[in-house]
């Protein structure tokens, strides 16, 4: 699902994994949800995601498909290209099929997304394995621009931002979730690629001009690696930013 280029980012962003606005905290992982507003078994899978995302320590990405459409019921949020990254995932976890809910871990592992406890425990056995969140990634803004910095480590990756909104409130008219009022949670738009990083520290700095346009309120930064095909594998390192409308 990596579209374009980048050409700008954001207004006013803080961020979310910091104590201070100079000091990142490093995520206990990156958890990306495939679900669906036409899917019944999705409903828990979205609430786990939001107290996921409630917690702080994790990047909690929502990815609306849109292969559910034909029972009755268009996903409001849903998108081809959100629907492609996850079959991307299913090449590079060398799966046959993807399913709904899905939650990607770390861009390493996937499960049945309807548990944040058992979420959580899953992200923690992945760092035990060394397979966390092992590159740092630090975001600031220094006036119009977005300084991005990426520390030294093994291997190669894409620098990724994501883009989403924080908060969408549905309500389902038809299909299998007929009648009931959905909230979700950091509802991806697009998703870009900004850079390559070669395991040596990187800084990029960005023009922040795109943030905040049609919707957009946020957005997570991944330092992933990626298949033999492009396909998505392995996310190093993060961090996760929002915006905020000035008055």
């Amino acid at each position: 699902m990596i579209s374009r280029i980048v050409t700008g980012l954001a207004l006013c962003c803080t961020i979310a994994f910091a104590a201070r606005a100079d000091e990142a905290t490093v995520p206990k992982g990156v958890v990306e949800l495939f679900t669906s507003q036409g899917c019944s078994s999705c409903p828990p899978a979205d609430r786990a995601l939001e107290t996921l995302a409630h917690q702080g320590s994790i990047v909690a990405l929502s990815y609306h498909v849109d292969y559910w459409n034909y029972r009755g019921w268009a996903d409001t949020l849903a998108s081809p290209e959100n629907t492609a990254r996850q079959y991307a995932y299913a090449r590079s976890l060398r799966r046959s099929g993807v399913y709904t809910p899905q939650a990607v871990l770390n861009g390493r592992d996937h499960l049945k997304g309807t548990d944040a406890e058992t979420l959580d425990g899953r992200l923690e056995a992945l760092h035990a394995k060394g397979q966390g969140m092992t590159v740092p990634v630090e975001a600031s803004r220094k006036g119009d621009e977005l300084a991005i910095r990426i520390g030294a480590g093994e291997g190669k990756a894409d620098v990724v931002i994501v883009y989403f909104r924080q908060r969408q409130t549905v309500e389902v008219l038809d299909g299998e979730n007929t009648g009931k009022t959905i909230d979700y949670v950091n509802s991806v738009t697009d998703v870009q690629t900004v850079g390559m990083w070669d395991g040596g520290a990187l800084d990029l700095v960005l023009p922040a001009k795109m943030i905040g346009t049609k919707g957009t309120d946020g957005f997570a930064i991944l330092l992933q690696s990626s298949g033999p095909q492009g396909e998505p594998a392995a996310i190093l390192g993060a961090t996760m930013l929002t915006t905020e409308t000035k008055s």
